[in-house]
């Protein structure tokens, strides 16, 4: 056993020593006990949703005892969308972004609940562009009426990508070799220990083509651009706050609480905040531990498989 997973081993003993396993016990009932979206909201009179779209748009939960909760939470926000349809008190949504994208069926599926939202009440929907709010977040605000961008806001990136790590050469430097066995040849392609096939690559080209085409379909749609024009600006790049008001990509560059407050003129009624956070202290401080210990190289490898996501189209800015 290496010198850095040992000392990890001790790190990880003294720390739960010190917070016991009455950390996790209170984490649970915290948890167990705290509004989530999929619940029914308590009711607060007339008001508009504040809902913020914050960290990678993805499905994703926290680790097997609950930690490490991501900060979006993708089932609760549309639940929650969903729900505010049938809410008499609510009179708007407003979106906050701070994101760099996520998943193609992560970023439709909130974007088509909040469509489904505006046609069925006829409520407004604003959404404003915090630090970055790129790709896939891009893609849900096709949704809003106006939009308003912090003025050192990274914007655009308007389009699609599939990732793929090739580690057949480490794999063989380690004198591994995994063995598959499949009912065609590209049963296996996206493994990270198999190089791509020319087919392969003209396969995830037409899976990229696609979920871009359905890209540039949306902003039309949104921002009522032709196509031609859109094809122009979605070739993958950022845009300033500047350039994306200069390209009609964006309404207005301003702050944020000016946008709240403009937003609650145009509907008469004060925000309501929502968190759809379930973390906790302990969370926290598991998280913290986490973070200083040392990590062995095979949990280096698995990371970055994860990140990679190899064959999963993407709304997101890879930047």
């Amino acid at each position: 056993m290496k010198k850095k997973q040992v000392f990890g081993i001790v790190i990880t003993c003294v720390v739960l020593a010190v917070t016991g396993l009455t950390g996790v016990f209170f984490s649970a009932v915290l948890r167990q006990f705290s509004f989530t979206a999929t619940e029914q909201a308590p009711s607060v009179g007339d008001s508009f949703a504040v809902i913020n779209v914050v960290g990678t748009i993805q499905n994703a939960s926290g680790d097997a005892l609950g930690m490490n909760q991501p900060s979006y939470h993708h089932n609760e926000t549309v639940n929650y969308v969903e729900q505010l349809q049938y809410d008499d008190s609510n009179k708007g949504i407003f979106l906050y972004f701070d994101t760099g994208g996520g998943g193609v069926y992560e970023s439709d599926e909130l974007y088509l609940a909040l469509m489904e939202y505006k046609e069925a009440t006829g409520r407004p929907i604003w959404a404003y562009f915090g630090p970055t709010t790129a790709s896939g977040g891009y893609y849900i605000a096709m949704a809003a009426d106006h939009i308003v961008a912090n003025r050192n806001t990274t914007t655009g990136s308007i389009g699609v990508i599939i990732s793929y790590t090739d580690v057949s050469g480490l794999y063989e430097k380690l004198g591994l070799k995994t063995v598959y066995i499949t009912s065609g040849a590209n049963k296996s392609m996206g493994a990270s220990d198999l190089p791509l096939t020319d087919e392969q690559r003209a396969i995830y080209q037409s899976v990229v083509d696609e979920a871009y085409n359905q890209f540039v379909g949306i902003v039309c749609a949104g921002r009522g651009m032709d196509e031609a024009r859109v094809r122009q600006l979605a070739d993958g790049r950022i845009y300033t706050a500047q350039q994306a008001l200069d390209n009609g990509l964006i309404d207005a560059i301003g702050d944020y609480d000016q946008a709240l407050e403009d937003f609650s003129e145009l509907t008469g009624v004060e925000a309501y905040y929502t968190d759809f956070s379930q973390a906790t202290i302990f969370d926290w401080l598991l998280s913290a531990v986490e973070d200083v210990l040392p990590k062995s190289d095979n949990q280096v490898l698995e990371e970055l498989a994860e990140t990679a996501k190899n064959g999963v189209p993407m709304y997101v800015y890879a930047g």
